[in-house]
Formats: C-alpha cells, sequence, structure tokens
C-alpha cells in the first residue's frame, strides 16, 4: 500500500512579510498553504491509500477561525476524494489545560468521512483504518502536566522517565496483541533519543518526551511516521524500518535556512523492505542567512554589498546579514543604501553587532613574568568588569592549588 506522511504544517506562521490584498491572508500564509495544497494535490493524483498527518498543523494552539477554514478546506478535499486521513495531534495543537478543546477537534465533532483524528495513544486495527491491510500505534503529544498527572510525579524529569517506561511496555503490550501478518506503523509526535534539529543539536534529553532509539527502531514496524523535529531526517537511515522526520512544510527560520522541505511517499508491504521517496517541496520560500566581520574602515557600504548575494539571487528570498565591527564605526553603515541594494527580496534584516574592544593593560613597569597567573586572572577581571569577580577569584585559587594527583 502506498502511505503519505507529512508533519509540521503550521500553516498560520505569519512572522515575515506583507499581506496579500486579494486574500487579505499574510503572504507568508500563503507560501505554507501553498506547500499544503501540492501535498493534498499529490495524494489526489497519485491515489494513496492513506495520508498520515504527524501533529502541528498550526503554530498556535487557539489558531483563528481563518486559518482553521483554510486548514479544514484542504482537509475536505482529501474527505471528499475518500483519501484516508489521520491527523495526530502535536504539541502546538493542544492545550495544556486540560478539558479544553485542540485545534483538531472539530474534525471529531463533525464526525467529517474519511477522517480520524488521534489525539490519545491508541492502536488502530484495519476496522478501525475504512478495513485497510494495516495496523499502527499512535503516540500524540503527551503534556507535561498531563504527563505528571498522570505518574503522580510532583518532579517533570521523573515524571518523563517513568512515563517513557510506560510507553514502552505499552507499544511492546500492543504489538503482541497485533496480527503478525499485516504490517504495522507507528506514529508518534515526540523527539527520539539521538535524532537532530536543524543545524545539527542533538535532542537534549529532558526537554521533550524522548523515545528511546531502540522502541522506535523495531524491525516489528514497517515504517514509523514521526513528526515534532523540523529538520528532514531518517532516524534509521540504511536500516528498516525507516523512521522518518519529513520536516515542515515551509522553512520556519533562519535555522532551516540550508535545508530542503519535504514530504514523504512510503510504499509498505509485509515481507518486503519498505520503499520510502523524499517528495521536495521546491516551492518553498528561500532564507538566506549571511555573516561578515568589518575589516577595515574604508568603503564599508561596498563590503557589505559584497557580503550580500546578487540582487538576483535575493529576489523573493528571506535575507539576513548579520554584521559585526568596531562599535565606532556604527555610523559608517549605510542601512538605507543596503536595503536599496536588498529591495527585490521578500523581506531584508540587517542585524548589527557592534563590539566593544576591551584590553587590560598593565601598570607601567609590569611585565608578564613578574606577575603570578592569580594576578594576571585579576587584573583581567578588573579591566572587563567581570560581576562576582572575588567568587571566581577564591575557585580560580582553588583550581590553582589543588593537587591534580587528589582528582
Amino acid at each position: 500500500m502506498k502511505l503519505l506522511h507529512f508533519a509540521d504544517a503550521h500553516i498560520d506562521m505569519a512572522n515575515y512579510g506583507r499581506h496579500d490584498p486579494v486574500s487579505g491572508l499574510p503572504l507568508r500564509v500563503l507560501d505554507f498553504l501553498k506547500s499544503l495544497d501540492t501535498i493534498v494535490d499529490t495524494a489526489i493524483e497519485q491515489q494513496v491509500d492513506l495520508v498520515l498527518f504527524a501533529g502541528d498543523a498550526y503554530k498556535d494552539r487557539s489558531p483563528s477561525p481563518t486559518f482553521q477554514r483554510e486548514w479544514g478546506q484542504r482537509m475536505m478535499r482529501l474527505s471528499q476524494a475518500q483519501i484516508p486521513t489521520l491527523l495526530l495531534v502535536g504539541n502546538h495543537d493542544i492545550s495544556p489545560a486540560a478539558g479544553r478543546a485542540h485545534a483538531l477537534q472539530e474534525f471529531i465533532t463533525l464526525q467529517t468521512p474519511f477522517i480520524k483524528v488521534l489525539d490519545k495513544p491508541r492502536k488502530l486495527t484495519p476496522q478501525d483504518l475504512w478495513d485497510l491491510p494495516l495496523q499502527i500505534v499512535a503516540i500524540p503529544w503527551l503534556t507535561r502536566s498531563g504527563l505528571m498527572a498522570a505518574t503522580g510525579e510532583t518532579d517533570a524529569a521523573q515524571a518523563f522517565g517513568r512515563i517513557e517506561e510506560r510507553i514502552g511496555d505499552l507499544i511492546e503490550t500492543w504489538l503482541e496483541e497485533l496480527d503478525p501478518t499485516l504490517p504495522i506503523l507507528l506514529t508518534a509526535h515526540a523527539s527520539i533519543e539521538g535524532a537532530k534539529f536543524g543545524g545539527e543539536r542533538l535532542v537534549m534529553l529532558g526537554n521533550d518526551l524522548v523515545l528511546s532509539g531502540s522502541l522506535v527502531k523495531n524491525p516489528k514496524f514497517s515504517y514509523v511516521a514521526m513528526g515534532h523535529i523540523h529538520k528532514p531526517q531518517d532516524v534509521n537511515a540504511g536500516s528498516q524500518p525507516p523512521v522518518i522526520y519529513p520536516g515542515s512544510i515551509e522553512r520556519i527560520d533562519f535555522g532551516e535556512a540550508k535545508e530542503g522541505r519535504f514530504f514523504v511517499i512510503a510504499e509498505i508491504e509485509k515481507g518486503r523492505e519498505t520503499k520510502v521517496q523524499w517528495m521536495p517541496l521546491s516551492g518553498a520560500r528561500k532564507f538566506i542567512d549571511r555573516r561578515t566581520s568589518l575589516q577595515s574602515s574604508e568603503n564599508v557600504t561596498n563590503a557589505l554589498k559584497e557580503a550580500l548575494p546578487s540582487p538576483k539571487e535575493m529576489f523573493e528570498a528571506i535575507v539576513k546579514l548579520t554584521v559585526e565591527y568596531p562599535r565606532d564605526w556604527d555610523a559608517l553603515i549605510d542601512e538605507a543604501a543596503l536595503r536599496k541594494y536588498a529591495e527585490g527580496a521578500f523581506e531584508f534584516h540587517l542585524a548589527k553587532r557592534p563590539q566593544s574592544e576591551a584590553r587590560a593593560r598593565m601598570a607601567e613597569g609590569q611585565t608578564v613574568g613578574s606577575l603570578s597567573p592569580l594576578d594576571l586572572l585579576s587584573q583581567y577581571f578588573e579591566a572587563v568588569k567581570v560581576s562576582h569577580a572575588e567568587e571566581l577569584k577564591k575557585l580560580a585559587q582553588e583550581i590553582m592549588t589543588e593537587d591534580p594527583l587528589d582528582t
């Protein structure tokens, strides 16, 4: 069977740019909707057997009716095409307050045909999946307050640890109960130990509920459809099952400037390796992030223009130039000229980082050799106006006098 998997739509992300005079929507929102249209069009054109959305339809837990309308119109296209669609609830879709409806609640309330919302951990058999020859284990986003209430813990870290164990036990129990002759999928909106965020930062344990690598890489799964991390990746690259984060459907910020945007089509058949096709969203708006440091006070504006791409390359892109320079050169930067040069960009940001030069000067007649390391450190602290200098000097003294054989 053919599965289309996407995640992290965030269609109401309007943090850059202007509004469209025709629709009244922010132009950045139209970027996200364009990508979503591409995904829906592909699902219908390729007649996929199932669409699986792995969470975060919006950036806000209380989206405006306008954004709910835009999301709903596209989900209704899938429903009217009779394409079974699963919507997993993500952390941006759910309210932290107990008892409040989540952002995808309307599809449950209205019992929309061919659309099922997954807002609690559960297993789904063919009877739950429109008689598709498939089984799914679903883990939506679990809130911190919910975890603590469920475990009776008052410490969040302990609550995370206990719930991770419970989830592992629950998944293992469900795997034993499911039919081994049919493919089994896992879908979750969570972090995975060893996965990477944009900028190559390893997932930090303790910030989120983190699923273990061994749990999601269980060979009993035919495919693992993840959401939450925006960097596209296969956490189990080169092995089965594929453990896929397709990434966000549009670039959210400059941390994603160098990454492509994708959704995934997976061909799943029991007893065979799952084939994964990364589908590029080629229309995603370009982000350009450039950095430079001024080395001369001569021809400053020309130097900064040279640090930027050509006007043609910047056309309709979101551009940021970060420049470091001595503080007393501030008046030499002609921001108006730079904005004129980048006027074809969708949006241009100039991030100025003036640097204050701080040098520790020695008293007349003193030499480095005449001072102890602690004296030199004290002079440095005084020159750069370090706070808590006395405490730091005491700590330095302890380190310098410590016997290395005692460590």
